[in-house]
């Protein structure tokens, strides 16, 4: 199965990227879904994997990916594994990609999933996502599929200097997917990329921000 119909929403989201638009061609969305909605894996919609949360829009997880400006030299942490098309697709424009998910069966399938695709170059990790990997830290890029109102401290501090953070971070009753930048040790908030609607991130760290207000 070819994925034109999800290379055309990434491309009416406004990716260009030719590297990222090949990745979404050529990864089998159908293997990162549970079985019983393989069917809809070439609809640019999300797709429910149990926890209450579902897949995120294809289209939106493209959006993301592409403003971390990925080259093919950076680690990446991820958080929110859920089935692993995210990091199936990180994988393929990352050296290497370290991936944290907080449900163990969820963690379960995407090593599966990930295995099956041919991805070598992504580590699955169960744990708390807002504590990040300081192990393998720096980071030259993070994304957070999760909402919260403020990127969390360890995230910050774990992404390299000149490195990108992409999350969506809730105001009042909004939830803005935004980017930001690390310069001279401080998180900066660079960009709002697009509306959108996540699960609530879980973790110590929650209440814990880490970045600065936007520059004027």
């Amino acid at each position: 199965m070819r994925y034109d119909t999800l290379v055309e929403a990434a491309r009416w989201s406004g990716v260009e990227d030719p590297r990222l638009l090949s990745a979404i061609a050529t990864t089998p969305r159908d293997h990162f879904v549970p079985p019983r909605h393989a069917a809809r894996a070439w609809q640019d919609e999300p797709i429910p994997i149990g926890h209450g949360q579902p897949t995120s829009q294809p289209s939106l997880i493209a959006q993301m990916i592409d403003a971390l400006k990925l080259s093919g030299t950076q680690t990446v942490l991820e958080i929110g594994t859920g089935y692993g098309y995210q990091t199936a697709l990180l994988a393929r424009l990352a050296r290497q990609v370290y991936s944290m998910e907080r449900h163990a069966d969820l963690a379960e399938h995407a090593r599966a999933n990930l295995a099956s695709a041919g991805v070598s170059n992504a580590e699955v990790v169960v744990g708390d996502g807002t504590a990040g990997l300081p192990e393998h830290a720096p980071f030259d890029a993070v994304v957070v599929s999760a909402t919260a109102p403020a990127v969390p401290a360890p995230l910050a501090e774990q992404l390299a200097e000149g490195g990108r953070l992409v999350m969506p971070i809730q105001k009042d009753l909004n939830e803005i997917v935004t980017l930001f930048g690390k310069r001279h040790g401080r998180l900066i908030q660079e960009r709002l990329l697009t509306p959108a609607r996540f699960v609530p991130l879980i973790g110590e760290h929650v209440d814990a921000p880490g970045a600065e207000p936007p520059e004027r």
